[in-house]
């Protein structure tokens, strides 16, 4: 039988974001911009091209920025259109939500992503979700969530992105125990939450992109801390992988990804992407180019 439509997604955007302080003292991390859009909004674009209807938001304390960003600003659009610049009132529409597409519940206590995801259950009730870390940006020609969406298609259960890293990094990841290995898709026969390198039964890691059966939900129910004494997605998911489970599946995305929730992840892709607009290309890649020159010439 073919599975569910997924047409709800859900954003865990808790995080203090300690990494990038003092800049998120009083912004939260999600709305700061790569090249000229905020994390979030890259993540939000990728779930629309995914045929998301819904959005939920899983905050905390602090995170008012993330609610007025997707509200309308009258104000600033009327006086666009009363200056004629129809170029950036069509660029404002991307951030405008409509009424009830949105959600907002919070995270009162900082106990992991499993804990933040099961914040959203009654919002997500019995159906298949997805979930989207605004932390891993990914640029692909076809939008990362798209192609799993396709691929769920075809496999029901549970799905996650998944990409290769070299064996010493995988502790830094939740990573896959293939069972069967089919190209693009893989089986697991289960999922480890940042191993030791050597413990480590493949080095298929995780990243921030999932489509999930509702049973995860329930699976969160009965879980106690686990890694870093948080609750674990992770741990709800791999149940799942069990032979009364739904299945759990890897994605091999076509795409490549960026950890903006690290400094130097976050400079990678605001390179990347800089060096990808064509507005921007030229100039910036000529002052790329000139730096390096520079720099090489010094030493």
């Amino acid at each position: 039988m073919k599975p569910r439509k997924v047409t709800k997604a859900v954003f865990p955007v808790a995080g203090l974001g300690t990494r990038f302080l003092p800049a998120t003292k009083s912004i939260p991390k999600e709305i700061m911009t790569l090249v000229d859009r905020p994390l979030i909004q890259y993540a939000i674009d990728e779930a629309r091209a995914a045929g998301i209807k819904e959005f939920i938001f899983v905050t905390s304390r602090g995170k008012s920025a993330l609610e007025d960003y997707f509200d309308h600003a009258p104000e600033l659009e009327s006086e666009l259109r009363r200056k004629n610049k129809t170029d950036l009132l069509e660029v404002l529409k991307d951030t405008n939500m409509d009424s009830g597409a949105i959600a907002y519940v919070r995270q009162n206590r900082p106990l992991g992503l499993g804990h933040a995801v099961w914040c959203a259950r009654r919002l997500i009730g019995d159906e298949p979700f997805a979930v989207l870390l605004p932390d891993d940006v990914i640029a692909a020609e076809k939008p990362c969530l798209q192609q799993m969406v396709e691929a769920y298609d075809r496999t029901g259960g549970c799905m996650v992105a998944a990409m290769e890293v070299p064996p010493p990094k995988a502790s830094a990841y939740g990573v896959l125990d293939i069972a069967e290995d089919h190209g693009n898709i893989v089986r697991a026969r289960g999922m480890v939450e940042k191993p030791k390198a050597e413990d480590a039964p493949s080095n298929l890691a995780v990243i921030g992109r999932y489509i999930l059966s509702p049973k995860v939900l329930t699976n969160l129910n009965r879980l106690k801390q686990g890694a870093g004494g948080e609750i674990q997605l992770t741990d709800a998911i791999a149940e799942e992988a069990e032979p009364d489970g739904e299945g759990v599946y890897g994605f091999r995305f076509r795409g490549l990804r960026y950890d903006c929730g690290s400094k130097a992840g976050f400079l990678q892709a605001t390179v990347a992407f800089g060096l990808s607009r064509p507005d921007l290309r030229d100039e910036f890649g000529t002052y790329l180019h000139e730096m390096m020159a520079q720099q090489k010439a010094a030493q």
